[in-house]
């Protein structure tokens, strides 16, 4: 198969033929359809979350199920799927606690040693997966719990954005959060996760929604997506605007782009008694000094939330019927098409 391979951090991909292998126990073979790009994958690229090369990216995928292992169940041949990093063993804590996306197994390898790498180069050596997908690749050999199967109605180049983008933006707002009707909330950063973020804080009946970027271009499509107003991060002290517009301090603050002085910014939008969401991903090597007297005084709260607190095999195909009944807005979304 074709695959974009990293060779290296902060090097162009490097476009390669590899072996993928025969589907094992519990594994399914599928035909990669559409793959969105995220942010995360770039963040690996330049060496900010530690994956080791080579290795191919891509976590955001759909496809059509082309063969499955021994004891697959879950899907059959020619079924749609959904690809999400998530993988989740059924049994720990977390998974019975309701919340699978916490499941530890998503980082333990999830093929046996003797079975051999899934993908190698022509000469055999070994080539590494991104979470049990890969989807920059034609195939993807991934765990059966790595999937969900999803209503063949849905176009697959526009069901790859909830392997990863949309999921963690709405669950953002749909599910680490409960937003009352009438709330005010901010979203910093409009790229695909905050734009689904901003589309959560909509079908929930928020208020107030302010979207605030440095990219004045983008907010067309935020106010098409649902903000009432925008702010212009470049222009003046977007913390002062966002204080002005809700009188102090929003009730929910989405920052949605993984920076320190954002995720600083978003605590100072966050008013007195709100909650701050940390959806972006901050580099692991960095720190965010913030003032904890701000947070006891004001008593305000900070939250991560991973992957839109997700229980991926109810919340995609959930959010596949938010598409096709017009409630999630997918094209809009869609700046690019690569081959």
């Amino acid at each position: 198969m074709k695959a974009a391979v990293m060779r290296k951090n902060n090097e162009p991909l490097s476009i390669e033929e590899l072996v993928i292998d025969d589907p094992g126990p519990g594994e399914v073979l599928v035909k990669t359809a559409a793959s969105g790009i995220c942010h995360s994958d770039l963040h690996m690229i330049e060496g900010g979350i530690p994956l080791p090369p080579p290795a191919i990216l891509g976590h955001e995928p759909s496809g059509i199920v082309e063969a499955v292992g021994e004891g697959v169940t879950e899907v059959a041949p020619g079924d749609h799927v959904i690809g999400c990093l998530n993988r989740w063993c059924g049994i720990c804590k977390f998974c019975t606690g309701g919340r699978p996306y916490l499941c530890t197994d998503t980082f333990v390898p999830s093929r046996a040693a003797e079975l051999g790498p899934r993908i190698t180069t022509q000469g055999g050596d070994p080539v590494g997966q991104l979470g049990d997908l890969s989807s920059f690749a034609e195939y993807m050999l991934s765990p059966q719990r790595s999937l969900v199967k999803i209503r063949d109605d849905m176009p697959l180049d526009r069901a790859c954005l909830i392997g990863c983008g949309a999921t963690t933006g709405l669950g953002a707002a749909l599910k680490t959060v409960n937003i009352p009707s009438g709330a005010s909330v901010v979203i910093i950063g409009c790229g695909g996760v905050g734009l689904s973020a901003l589309q959560g804080a909509r079908i929930r009946g928020a208020g107030k929604i302010i979207a605030v970027d440095a990219q004045a271009w983008k907010f067309d499509l935020a106010s098409d997506l649902g903000a009432n107003h925008c702010i212009d991060a470049t222009d003046g002290d977007p913390v002062a605007k966002v204080q002005e517009l809700t009188g102090g301090g929003a009730d929910f603050v989405f920052e949605c782009i993984g920076l320190v002085p954002t995720v600083q910014q978003a605590v100072a939008m966050t008013g007195r008694g709100g909650t701050a969401v940390l959806v972006g991903v901050v580099p692991v090597t960095e720190m965010v000094p913030l003032s904890a007297a701000d947070l006891t005084l004001s008593e305000k709260h900070v939250t991560g939330s991973f992957m839109g607190s997700n229980e991926f095999r109810v919340d995609m195909p959930r959010y596949i019927d938010f598409y096709l009944d017009g409630r999630l807005f997918l094209d809009e979304m869609i700046s690019a098409r690569i081959a």
